[in-house]
């Protein structure tokens, strides 16, 4: 069947055979590729303070709920192009070849079992099978589609979204729950990964970026469990931000700063908070000529600057062994004369390893971690050392901390599922056995609108110098600090959206 397609377009795609249905006499329609956005779809990413969207987007992202028969009529149609598909040729062609190849045989077995298909559902058919074999089954029109900020599958009968910060439910259904742990295999092996009962519980990635969780049965009791966290084709900067009312002109200006300066950053906030995409932000303002070593579970960072050295976690295999940790991967980069460490997230001991990176000559590390206020954040780091077996004296501790971290930088997301940058904070030192911080920028809510929107605006605390100003001084950029504090202390109008 391959090697049959030549320049001109065929002429005679039922191979000879009569066929029962009506064609269109133009050529099919090609179906979209993964991960590219289709027509229906709004790439533009929405502002994340958009009003909340009706039930709309959860019926725009797919179609209809489709009967039992439709299913029943694909297996045999599937099971009919597994019998006649050279699967070797196949492997060869790009992927738009694939699905044209695919495309036609299809339509000629469609055309031999004389199915009482109308043109749309005979297209329809056509698109979910070539996801099937070259993609990701019924996700792939949600993965092409550049407004999800989450993919939720419950089981194979439930699949929600989360667009512009609400939480919708989609029509996506899968054939059953071995199907969706088929596309969840197929979505761990590229990373070397596995999910089956004796590993139910497994972290991987998509080739974008988007982080990606399974927990399959028994765990699981109504099925597999997947999911994504998609990352935008387009990779958010702080321009963006401040037009979305993230964080104003003056404090991204601030954040510039920092990061141009080497301070040494914690990102801190709730899952879900925007932690990572801040994160990729601030990285952009690194110089190009550092060396770069990143570390985390899943590789989801995405840095502009040309050395770079992305390294990732590994799970333990099937007999328990060969496990590489995230302090494993800390300690290990402290030998690769790294001048700027970037951990993912921090979840437990390691968080040690990168104080002390921190406190030894790597100015300009940067972090994440889950905590709901800049003190929390503090707290936590005391509380994932001693997690480490530390007996180390609570003071001592503290003293690290302080010797390490410049600046927190705190994110949440509101409960009109807006994202805020709601804190840029300063480690000054101790006072006693408390560390002692001052807020650089706050965020402060006035109210919402009819709507329901968070109105709200940020503001600087009247600190005219902070603790890193001599920092700014040593790299020239002080005169800019200076000029984006003065900014932010005049007033500015209320609801900055």
């Amino acid at each position: 069947m391959f090697g049959k397609r030549g320049s001109e377009p065929r002429s005679n795609p039922g191979m000879g055979l009569t066929s029962t249905l009506p064609k269109p006499s133009a050529a099919p329609v090609p179906a979209p590729k993964p991960r590219e956005p289709v027509s229906r779809a709004p790439v533009t990413p929405p502002p994340a303070a958009a009003a909340p969207r009706e039930a709309a987007p959860a019926s725009d992202n797919s179609a209809a709920v489709r009967p039992d028969s439709y299913y029943a009529r694909k297996a045999e149609v599937f099971a009919a192009l597994i019998d006649t598909i050279d699967l070797s040729q196949l492997a060869r062609l790009d992927a738009e070849s694939a699905r044209e190849e695919i495309r036609d045989i299809v339509n000629d077995i469609v055309a031999i079992k004389s199915f009482a298909m109308s043109i749309s559902e005979q297209e329809d058919m056509l698109s979910d099978i070539c996801n099937d074999v070259l993609g990701y089954g019924p996700l792939e029109p949600l993965l092409a589609r550049d407004d999800i900020a989450d993919i939720m599958v419950n089981g194979a009968r439930q699949t929600f979204i989360e667009v512009a910060g609400k939480v919708l439910e989609t029509n996506v259904r899968f054939r059953d729950n071995q199907q969706l742990l088929n596309i969840c295999q197929r979505i761990v092996s590229q990373v070397g990964r596995r999910v089956d009962e004796t590993s139910p519980i497994c972290d991987a990635r998509l080739p974008d970026g988007s982080r990606v969780n399974v927990i399959a049965p028994p765990l699981s009791i109504d099925g597999t469990t997947l999911t994504i966290r998609k990352f935008k084709k387009d990779k958010l900067t702080l321009d963006q931000l401040v037009q979305f009312g993230a964080i104003s002109p003056e404090g991204a200006q601030i954040l510039q700063i920092i990061g141009r300066v080497r301070c040494n950053v914690v990102i801190s906030g709730g899952t879900g908070s925007g932690k990572t995409t801040l994160l990729n932000c601030l990285t952009r303002y690194i110089d190009t000529d550092e060396r770069i070593i990143t570390c985390e579970d899943s590789a989801e960072l995405q840095l502009q600057q040309p050395h770079v050295v992305r390294l990732e976690t590994r799970p333990p295999n099937i007999e328990g062994e060969g496990e590489i940790t995230m302090r494993d991967l800390v300690k290990n980069c402290l030998r690769m004369r790294p001048e700027r460490i970037i951990v993912g997230e921090v979840r437990g001991p390691e968080v040690f390893d990168l104080l002390q990176a921190m406190n030894t000559g790597h100015d300009g590390s940067m972090g994440t971690i889950h905590a709901n206020s800049p003190r929390e954040c503090l707290n936590r780091m005391e509380s994932m050392i001693a997690m480490g077996g530390f007996s180390l004296p609570s003071r001592t501790v503290k003293e690290i901390i302080v010797g390490s971290i410049d600046v927190i930088v705190q994110a949440a997301r509101l409960r009109d599922g807006s994202r805020r940058i709601t804190h840029i904070t300063e480690v000054l030192g101790m006072e006693g056995d408390v560390i002692t911080t001052q807020d650089l920028f706050v965020y402060d809510m006035t109210g919402e609108d009819a709507q329901g929107r968070i109105i709200g605006r940020h503001r600087s605390t009247g600190i005219g110098r902070p603790a890193f100003w001599d920092r700014a001084r040593y790299y020239n950029e002080e005169q800019r600090l200076a000029a984006a504090l003065d900014a932010s202390g005049a007033d500015e109008p209320a609801g900055m959206l």
